[in-house]
């Protein structure tokens, strides 16, 4: 499987071992980075793995910064996109299970080495189940399009988005 991953200067230590236990799977990771712990904002490394999570460049993906949510909140904003944030083993089969997920967003201040490993593990093992969950994911698809299109709407009309 075609994997990309990234972090932030916190999750930067996670990354570089998760990077290695893809490599072990037999996965294709292509590392966004960043290339040491310095300083730098989630944004930007979430915003290269969801760009190739939408286009399909990559099958999934795996963003790690200090709790995981800045991560997940950017990556959300890709259509097609679908992150969740994982702290257990249980969010993360369900995240598959149920969701479909196809990014994951781990917390690097709340996860031990071994815990991400055996999160990512079960993560890229679980298939989604289908059946009443495809519905429900169609509905999300429905969602990024119905908010996609109001966007366009409101941009040509020159009107500022409505809440």
């Amino acid at each position: 499987m075609r994997i990309s991953i990234a972090s932030d200067h916190r999750g930067y230590q996670m990354k570089t071992r998760l990077v290695q236990l893809l490599e072990s799977m037999q996965h294709d990771a292509i590392d966004y980075g960043p290339a040491d712990s310095a300083n730098v904002d989630y944004p930007d490394y979430a915003r290269l793995v969801a760009r190739s999570v939408a286009s399909q460049e990559s099958e999934r993906g795996i963003l790690i910064c200090g709790t995981g949510i800045g991560m997940c909140i950017t990556a959300n904003k890709f259509a097609g996109v679908r992150a969740a944030p994982c702290h257990d083993t249980v969010t993360a089969e369900y995240s598959r299970l149920h969701n479909d997920a196809n990014v994951i967003c781990l917390s690097s201040n709340q996860l031990s080495d071994a815990q991400a490993e055996q999160i990512i593990s079960i993560w890229l093992t679980t298939e989604f189940e289908e059946g009443r969950h495809a519905r429900r994911i169609q509905k999300i698809v429905d969602v990024e399009r119905e908010a996609a299109s109001q966007v366009l709407e409101d941009s040509a009309t020159g009107d500022s988005p409505s809440c």
